[in-house]
């Protein structure tokens, strides 16, 4: 199983992208595979050629519109089931003996 940490950068149409943004994160959507979108980013979780699949077609998606796309990516392997996006957490905060304050999309306050 492997996570996905991906970023997809357009470049030359200005400073907001979140339109693009929101085109990769429809495809992320739609391939059924787990994810989590987060402020920098977005993580998907599973096998590495479906992963692989879905970040060739987000990058081709803006490559449809702009001339030049940057992507930083990221990935951890590991051999055994699905589910690491929660289970890594839980594992922290298992360490800590507290949760720990989660994504502003999930109601923190500050």
């Amino acid at each position: 199983m492997v996570l996905l940490e991906l970023s997809i950068t357009p470049l030359g149409k200005g400073e907001s992208v979140s339109a693009d943004v929101a085109r990769c994160v429809d495809i992320i959507d739609r391939s059924g595979l787990a994810y989590e979108l987060h402020a920098m980013g977005t993580i998907v979780e599973g096998e590495l050629s479906d992963v692989m699949n879905v970040m060739q077609r987000c990058l081709e998606e803006m490559a449809k519109d702009h001339d030049r796309v940057t992507c930083a990516a990221k990935l951890d392997y590991r051999r055994g089931p699905a589910g690491r996006l929660q289970t890594k957490i839980e594992s922290v905060e298992q360490k800590l003996g507290r949760s720990v304050r989660k994504a502003a999309a999930e109601g923190s306050t500050k």
